[in-house]
């Protein structure tokens, strides 16, 4: 080779060696491990997740909260039928969080808390516990993450966040700081402390089903995205030693945590009952190791377990399903899923589900410093960075940190549709001429959009075992309008719930009516009419007690109060 040609090939190379090293440098940085995920595993996974929360949620629905403090015995549990999974379209579990993807997709990924606030203000489902709590503080405009403070809210430790987690999980493979970060914008609408940390613990755990199958690894990949010493690792923490003590009973384990996590008044601070996320995240856990793999007996321990039975079998089936992917689960469990009907309060049938995902995993992905490579067969790949997770401050509900005293601005208000209004405000609105008094926080009292077919009915709520919440009105009673009419109803979810109602004219009791399952129509209704014959043309103050009675559900449903002739 001539001398001129030589040097000639020698620089191309050294030209397309540099252009290589530059071409990586760009993108895989040195020292820097990454994790490869080809896009069309990453879709088949992360379809399986959605998949295992929708068949853990239809499965469980007939249970919900039928069982508290006591396990589900096999003969009630119900069977699976693939038709079930239709069932899905109207389950809050659902729903809810599919609000947040809409967040994202609007706004993108780094949308501001506040936004997210508002359009969770926005949201026309019915909710409960700390969901409805926090919506309703966003709609009197207390901006977030104020509105879920424990100065605002009775419910900092509820299920609700740990139940919408999902989806932090599944636009996060191997990324569980970003589950880490869309519990603090998405998790603060709601939830605080414990509350909170158990979303990220489940997000955290969904990004690391991406990549392994070992659920202990899973776990302990769940535990390292929340703080160390809150009581809800504590919990983890036990359900790891208790399983690894005993791998064969889990009821026996089941009672372990009955007696710690539901008997023991430590582990109660802020506990709204049942609702509490740290037992419920117990039954996530007894299913996922008990079940040992096995998609059946996974969902069924979650369940049988009780009190929030559908939500915790959801979150354990989606998590084992995520590690699976959707092309290995049997046909039974998506056969007959219609893809083309749309979720309820969403503008998402399954497969736009599934894309929008994918597209916000893109967000994060390269938010990340990571990238997307082809192939050989020209297949896309997720190239994603390990990094270690970064807790949340931690901070407990009972201790809290000074609110930030956050407020929305009156152009923010504006945005907000559906405005709330301080519980005497809200009394006074919905039925002139009456105040309110001595109302407990248990529940979320105020008023509700609808409940059992009727619109805008006040609910009330003792202020404790054994004093009465309490309407009054002074008026002049009305020839023509001389019975006061009331509609009434009590709590449906649980069957045994109940309250006595107790009509007192210038503190005469002159009614009595206890108002329970048995009392209600069909409709879930009672019209009670107290004849004021004796106090026409008189000046009178009518109070009307939410008296407290065996302290199970004891909240009050007022659909009317009127004078009629």
């Amino acid at each position: 080779m001539k001398k001129t040609n030589f040097c000639r090939w020698t620089f191309l190379c050294i030209m397309t060696m540099s252009l290589f090293v530059s071409t990586l440098s760009a993108q895989e940085k040195e020292g820097v491990a990454y994790r490869q995920l080809p896009v069309k595993v990453y879709r088949d996974k992360m379809k399986a997740g959605w998949i295992g929360q929708i068949v853990g949620v239809c499965w469980g629905a007939p249970t919900e909260f039928r069982w508290r403090d006591a396990i589900i015995p096999e003969k009630d549990v119900p069977q699976w039928t693939p038709d079930m999974i239709n069932n899905a379209f109207g389950q809050d579990d659902l729903y809810v969080e599919m609000t947040f993807l809409r967040s994202m997709e609007e706004y993108g990924l780094d949308v501001s808390i506040r936004q997210a606030g508002i359009d969770f203000a926005n949201s026309e489902y019915p909710l409960w516990c700390a969901n409805d709590a926090g919506r309703k503080n966003l709609r009197m405009g207390i901006a977030p993450p104020d509105s879920s403070h424990p100065h605002f809210t009775k419910c900092p430790n509820d299920i609700d966040y740990q139940i919408e987690a999902d989806f932090s999980g599944l636009i996060s493979p191997g990324m569980p700081n970003n589950a880490v970060q869309l519990g603090e914008k998405f998790g603060r609408l709601m939830n605080y402390s414990d509350g909170m940390y158990a979303g990220q613990f489940m997000g955290a755990m969904y990004s690391e089903a991406f990549f392994e199958k070992d659920i202990i690894k899973i776990i302990e990949a769940g535990l390292k995205a929340i703080p160390e010493k809150c009581q809800y690792a504590e919990m983890v923490r036990d359900l790891l030693k208790w399983f690894d003590e005993n791998p064969e009973d889990w009821q026996a384990t089941w009672q372990l945590c009955q007696k710690k996590y539901r008997e023991d008044p430590e582990y109660q601070q802020c506990s709204n009952g049942g609702i509490d996320v740290k037992i419920n995240g117990a039954y996530v856990l007894l299913g996922l190791l008990y079940g040992k793999g096995d998609l059946d007996q996974t969902i069924l321990i979650s369940m049988r377990a009780g009190q929030d039975s559908d939500c915790n079998p959801s979150s354990s089936a989606g998590v084992l399903f995520t590690t699976l992917g959707f092309s290995a689960l049997p046909d039974r469990y998506s056969a007959e899923l219609n893809e083309t009907k749309v979720f309820d309060h969403t503008d998402y049938h399954f497969p736009a589900l599934i894309d929008v995902c994918e597209r916000l995993t893109r967000q994060s992905l390269e938010r990340i410093g990571g990238f997307v490579k082809t192939d050989n067969n020209g297949d896309e790949v997720f190239f994603i960075p390990v990094i270690e997770p970064t807790p949340s401050k931690l901070v407990f509900s009972w201790d809290p940190e000074p609110i930030a005293d956050l407020k929305y601005s009156e152009e923010e208000l504006k945005q907000i549709k559906f405005r709330e209004y301080s519980l005497a405000e809200s009394v006074s609105q919905r039925f002139p001429g009456w105040s309110i008094s001595d109302c407990g926080p248990d529940m979320n009292p105020g008023i509700l959009k609808e409940y059992r077919g009727q619109e805008n009915v006040l609910m009330t709520h003792p202020l404790n075992k054994t004093t009465a919440c309490v309407l009054s009105c002074d008026t002049k009673i009305a020839q023509d309008k001389s019975t006061l009419r009331l509609v009434v109803s009590h709590f449906v979810t649980d069957p045994k719930s109940d309250w006595e109602l107790i009509v007192k004219v210038d503190d005469k009791e002159i009614h009595k009516q206890l108002v329970d399952q048995k009392s209600v129509d069909a409709k879930g209704w009672v019209t009670i009419d107290v004849p004021l014959k004796d106090y026409v043309d008189k000046n009178v103050n009518i109070k009307l007690l939410n008296q407290p009675n065996s302290w199970s559900y004891e909240a009050a449903y007022w659909s009317n109060i009127e004078f009629v002739p």
